[in-house]
């Protein structure tokens, strides 16, 4: 039997070459912590056929335990990115309506380990939604990759992860704007993977 033929995934180095990411620009992106917000943000976002979805969370360094989180929830539009703070989470029906929504696809990159936290804290069920991981590892790919890796094989865009950005304080307010530019961007880039593969790839949406 002939072994099976998977698609390469590109390397550090080569995602690196590529064109840079152009994500959203400081004044697209809203940090919001107050609760008199929430509502004429999820207005804008009720107005979506699809979001851009992610987390955060602080980071624990001690094995088996939780932090908390997520801390911040992130929803991107084609043109913008609301962030909410933790303090807003808890049971905030305008979030919730957009969360489980059925109008709204939600998209981002390991939905599965955000379900159960999201949850806890909002007591709703993120659907629909779409794992972008298990989507573009359909393509061809022999694993799941991560929301930097497809932008490289789907945009063909360098899109930059920061460690030391990923595993800071997420439950910190307020957040700096590299903190807020990672997180609002890694919502808006998920997005930006499902527009294209919807062109690319129209297969993949067929189920």
């Amino acid at each position: 039997m002939q072994p099976h033929s998977y698609l390469l995934r590109p390397s550090k180095q080569q995602i690196r070459e590529l064109p840079a990411f152009v994500g959203l620009q400081p004044e697209n992106i809203h940090m919001l912590t107050c609760a008199n917000e929430v509502a004429d943000a999820c207005h804008v976002l009720s107005q979506a056929d699809a979001l851009g979805f992610d987390t955060e969370s602080k980071p624990s360094f001690v094995a088996n335990q939780s932090t908390g989180g997520p801390h911040l929830l992130q929803l991107a539009t084609d043109s913008q990115a609301f962030l909410f703070s933790a303090s807003l989470l808890e049971g905030n029906p305008h979030l919730a309506d957009i969360i489980q929504a059925d109008t709204i696809l939600k998209v981002g990159f390991g939905l599965r380990s955000d379900k159960g936290p999201l949850q806890h804290k909002l007591g709703v069920t993120l659907k629909p939604c779409v794992d972008l991981a298990k989507l573009v590892k359909s393509l061809g790919y022999k694993d799941q990759v991560g929301v930097q890796a497809a932008v490289a094989v789907v945009l063909k865009q360098y899109l930059p992860k920061s460690k030391h950005l990923s595993t800071s304080n997420w439950a910190k307010i307020p957040l700096s704007a590299a903190q807020l530019a990672y997180a609002a961007n890694d919502a808006y880039a998920s997005l930006c993977v499902y527009r294209q593969l919807l062109v690319t790839a129209p297969q993949l949406f067929s189920n």
